[in-house]
């Protein structure tokens, strides 16, 4: 950690590999290849660009797009900046974008390829910016891929290039905000996350103990899950901090993963389990060279153990990394190292990072026995500022003494490690019995013919709930509601045994790769209030 006691500041990061390895890439993103050097300057020409807007002190700028190397330009211009980086989720509907960006009082707004069109649309919405920027967004026509006209907007790198490369070097607390990252809405609407400079880099600093010990200029890491959420914009910066060579995927993608892993030499990637389910169940993977891959990280929904055990058959000489943790915490909480990965452990999440307090609780905040299931709190020095301009909403995140209530139940074993069973108003309760979704999605994940599983409760008339199962059925397989509930039923507690299953096509999950369970009950619960959670 030598230079590394240097970093006061996240901007820190991006200085000290300059320094050191001026001439290593930093970045490629396609063809484009960005040196540490060249990367450290443009952060600064991108805050004195910022400055000369006249964004000042902790304003806030957004960004919708896919993820790219100038998103990490324009997310490190604004650290040098002291500005606040909001990166909007590009599958929102105009509607759902624009109250963002009116809740986070965005001003100046960064526009990513293909997005034109949905940012114009936003003025209809209530929400205009006062300068608006085109980021490898304009063609010579001055088009969009989405057809729409770009040519009113200054050219993102054009910008950038005509500002100085003095580096500003403006004072930052490390109590200032650095990003603010909106929850993913599967509860309600979002919530603008403040997470400042101290937070992340308390996430640096945890995940250094852990799955990125080592990690350094001789790795190359893919940069793939999406920026607008911490796992993307997380491992970007972890990739520039440490001196590691970064590939930016520009979205998540089997097929393009599938070449670029074996292209680029990559030696560590995260993903969410949903990616990497569709990884093993796609057709070329086996035929694939994964030589060079050291580690794969996951998390941020629980993992089926076949899916899990599937990954290391496909994968038998990558370490495999599990990660605990939200927004709110600066995605930092608990790790289960690869030795860990064998028999009843590969359920677990595994323990906290050192200096990261997690413990369970009943519903007055009160420790529960090892082995009794509860909330989920922690406290440490990632966990966020608050929620913006929700003060009320951050007073009912934390019981007293600063503990995070993460909405998580789980439980501890004898041994330490802590096991997640799902949410906490995710939970069934059918007669006066509690029932996990993952729990039972996780034997229905073992079935020869189901590709992918989620589980939720339905109006029963006895029993208040039922489990209800929703299955995917592999190509060419055709099981029947039968045949699965007489599956689970062997493997399970009876109570948990799912009573009815529905056959669908796909499951709707939110970018993290969260089963979007409110969409799937919603039909069921139509004129009716769930009587739990």
């Amino acid at each position: 950690m030598s230079e590394f006691g240097e970093a006061a500041a996240l901007a820190d990061w991006f200085r000290i590999q300059a320094r050191m390895q001026p001439r290593a890439p930093a970045l490629t993103y396609l063809d484009r290849v960005t040196t540490r050097a060249g990367f450290d300057r443009h952060a600064s020409m991108v805050a004195n660009g910022l400055t000369a807007l006249g964004v000042t002190r902790q304003e806030r700028i957004g960004y919708i797009g896919k993820n790219s190397d100038l998103y990490f330009e324009l997310l490190a211009g604004s650290f040098k900046a002291n500005v606040v980086l909001v990166p909007v989720n590009w599958r929102l509907a105009p509607p759902e974008a624009a109250a963002i960006l009116r809740d986070a009082g965005v001003g100046v707004l960064f526009v990513g390829p293909g997005f034109t069109a949905m940012a114009l649309s936003l003025e209809a919405e209530g929400y205009a910016a006062r300068h608006a920027f085109s980021m490898d967004s304009a063609s010579s026509d001055g088009r969009d891929l989405d057809g729409a006209d770009a040519s009113g907007w200054p050219d993102f790198a054009t910008w950038r290039d005509a500002q100085t490369d003095t580096d500003p070097q403006v004072a930052i607390d490390p109590a200032d905000t650095a990003m603010q990252v909106y929850t993913s809405g599967t509860t309600g609407l979002p919530k603008g996350v403040e997470l400042s400079n101290a937070n992340i880099l308390a996430f640096l600093k945890d995940y250094r103990t852990g799955c990125l010990r080592g990690l350094g200029p001789s790795d190359v890491v893919l940069i793939c899950m999406p920026v607008f959420h911490v796992a993307g914009s997380f491992i970007g910066l972890a990739s520039l901090a440490l001196g590691c060579s970064g590939i930016v995927m520009p979205e998540v993608n089997v097929d393009s993963l599938l070449g670029l892993i074996p292209r680029h030499q990559v030696t560590f990637v995260f993903l969410v389990p949903a990616v990497v389910l569709a990884l093993v169940q796609h057709t070329e993977a086996a035929r694939t060279e994964f030589s060079s891959l050291r580690r794969l990280v996951y998390g941020a929904s629980p993992i089926a153990d076949d899916t899990l055990l599937r990954a290391r058959a496909l994968l038998p000489g990558v370490a495999f990394w599990q990660v605990y943790g939200a927004t709110e915490t600066s995605a930092t909480g608990t790790t289960l190292p690869p030795e860990h990965h064998q028999g009843g452990m590969l359920r677990s999440c595994g323990r906290p990072y050192p200096g990261v307090g997690v413990r369970v609780v009943d519903a007055s905040g009160e420790d529960v026995p090892a082995g009794d299931v509860g909330e989920i709190v922690m406290r440490a020095e990632a966990v966020m500022k608050g929620y913006w301009k929700q003060a009320e909403a951050t007073r009912a995140a934390f019981f007293p003494g600063g503990w995070l209530r993460t909405g998580d139940a789980g439980y501890f074993d004898a041994d330490g490690l802590l096991y997640i069973h799902d949410r906490v108003k995710d939970m069934i309760i059918t007669g006066a019995e509690n029932v996990y979704p993952a729990e039972v999605e996780n034997v229905l994940f073992g079935h020869p013919a189901v590709a992918d599983a989620a589980v939720i409760g339905v109006p029963d008339e006895r029993w208040g709930e039922a489990v209800k199962a929703i299955v995917v059925p592999k190509p060419g397989q055709v099981p029947t509601e039968a045949e699965i509930i007489r599956f689970v039923r062997g493997r399970i507690a009876g109570f948990k045994t799912p009573k009815s299953v529905d056959f669908v096509a796909a499951l709707p999950r939110n970018p993290s790769g969260k089963v979007l369970r409110r969409q799937l009950r919603a039909p069921y619960w139509a004129g009716r209030t769930r009587n739990v959670g």
